[in-house]
Order: C-alpha cells, then sequence, then structure tokens
C-alpha cells in the first residue's frame, strides 16, 4: 500500500491561493511530524502560484533539514515543489535558463522516483507533468504528457485517474502546437467528455473551447463558430466573460468578412484583457 500522511491535501486547496494559505496555516497549527512537513510544502506552492518564488523557496529551505526522517509522501512533495520554484506555468520565460531547467528536472525526477517506489500515483503524474515545463518544445511536451497519462491510466487510485481530463488536454495542445490538427481534436473530444462526467462548469467550457479552437485550425469554421456563440453565451450567464472566447469570435467573423462584428468582439475583448 501506498505511504500516506494522514492529511487531505486536496480537500484544503481553493483556488485562490491566499485562501488556501490561510487553510494550510490553520491546520499546520495542530498538525506534526510528515503532516507538517507536508502542510509547510504547500504553503510554499501558494507562494509560487502567486510568483513569490524567494518566498517559496525561503519556506522549503527550512523544511529540507527536517526530512531525513520523514516519509515518502513528505520528500516527493518537498522535491516536486522545489521543482515547481524553479520552472513552472507561472515563471517567465526570461527566467528560464538552462541552470534553473537543470535544477528543475533533477526535482522532478526525485519526486517521481519516490513517489514510484512509494506507489503515490497522483504525485508520480504531477512530477512527470511537471516536465513539460522543463522541457518546453511541443514534441518533448507531448511525450511527457503521454507518459503521465500512461501512469494515471493504469493507477486504481482516484487522485490519479482524476488527471486523465488534463493530461489528455495537455497532449492536444502539444499536438495542436506540432499541425497534427486530427489528433489534437481526439485528445481534446476525450478530455472533453471526460468533464462533462464532473461538475466544474468553467472546465468543462474549456475543454469546449479547445474542441473549437482546433476545429477552426481543421477549416470546420461554422462548427466552431457554433460552439464558441454558446460558450459565449454560458460565460455571460455564468459572470464569467471569457475573453478568448471573444478572441476566436473576433477570428471567425473577421475570416468571414463580417468586419462588424470582427471589431464589436476585438472592443469586448480589449476591455476584459487589455490590447495584444
Amino acid at each position: 500500500m501506498p505511504a500516506r500522511a494522514s492529511v487531505d491535501v486536496d480537500a484544503l486547496w481553493d483556488d485562490d491561493p491566499a485562501v488556501a494559505e490561510a487553510h494550510f496555516r490553520a491546520a499546520l497549527a495542530n498538525a506534526s511530524g510528515d503532516d507538517a512537513l507536508i502542510l509547510e510544502t504547500q504553503i510554499a506552492r501558494t507562494y509560487g502560484l502567486r510568483r513569490d518564488f524567494a518566498q517559496a523557496r525561503r519556506i522549503l529551505d527550512d523544511v529540507e533539514p527536517r526530512l531525513a526522517r520523514a516519509g515518502a509522501e513528505a520528500r516527493a512533495r518537498y522535491a516536486l515543489e522545489l521543482g515547481r520554484t524553479l520552472a513552472s506555468a507561472t515563471h517567465p520565460p526570461e527566467t528560464q535558463t538552462d541552470a534553473t531547467r537543470a535544477a528543475a528536472r533533477s526535482a522532478y525526477e526525485s519526486a517521481a522516483s519516490i513517489a514510484r517506489d512509494a506507489g503515490l500515483d497522483a504525485l508520480r503524474v504531477d512530477a512527470l507533468h511537471m516536465m513539460g515545463f522543463v522541457d518546453t518544445q511541443p514534441a518533448d511536451q507531448l511525450r511527457w504528457a503521454r507518459a503521465a497519462l500512461a501512469v494515471a491510466q493504469a493507477s486504481s487510485q482516484p487522485a490519479a485517474r482524476r488527471w486523465e481530463a488534463s493530461l489528455r488536454n495537455n497532449a492536444g495542445y502539444a499536438l495542436h502546437e506540432l499541425g497534427r490538427y486530427e489528433e489534437a481534436l481526439v485528445e481534446f473530444r476525450m478530455a472533453l467528455a471526460l468533464r462533462e462526467q464532473g461538475t466544474n462548469a468553467q472546465a468543462t467550457r474549456i475543454a469546449w473551447w479547445m474542441v473549437a479552437w482546433t476545429l477552426r485550425a481543421l477549416g470546420r469554421d461554422d462548427e466552431a463558430l457554433d460552439i464558441q456563440l454558446r460558450l459565449e453565451r454560458e460565460s455571460v450567464a455564468a459572470g464569467t466573460p471569457d475573453p478568448d472566447v471573444f478572441e476566436e469570435l473576433e477570428i471567425l467573423y473577421r475570416q468571414r468578412g463580417d468586419t462588424a462584428r470582427a471589431a464589436a468582439y476585438a472592443e469586448r475583448r480589449r476591455a476584459l484583457s487589455g490590447p495584444r
């Protein structure tokens, strides 16, 4: 059986990193041993999500000397969060040097190895998927997405299985970047099917957007337009109008020669996200 601590990290996370930090700190007040170490790694992660990588590293530097007697989950999470302070989705491209990528690779490889040996499938999947932020060429990102997907699909652990939709999205994106649009559409449709089984409406809308984006790349503009117009209605009704939807509608109408509608959607996009 996997070596697990008792703290339920997923239950404490929130979309707002500051709120998540407050949850973790409240739990930390009564935690000890591996649970305390794990909570501290997650506090560090909340700072990374806010791009305060220096503070994240300071927290992890305090954790590191206490890992010698720690269990596998604490050590894997430490290595994973250390990697995220070096290479992640929140890092500006100009910060990604050969040295930082090498250090991030070492951390993620360590996390994946520890998690593999301990049977912590979700953490192993997470570490493998993070390698796509180290090796950023689309072919490499596809390779890592597929490696992580293989682990997730082979796992009997729900936390690992829940990664499948995100990993298929990542694979689809890499295939799209490679110009392999038909293959990308297959992955995006599979991701969509998984999202529609859940309850996250925003994640489902994003999955539909990826499908429509790829349909446009395939020249199937009428299908793409129908989806994007529906997404416009749904996102506005939800109180979260989406500039990416407006951008796609701008492109689609411009391709149709409808410059007035294209300009209107361009203005709506700029009002939400600023000029590009």
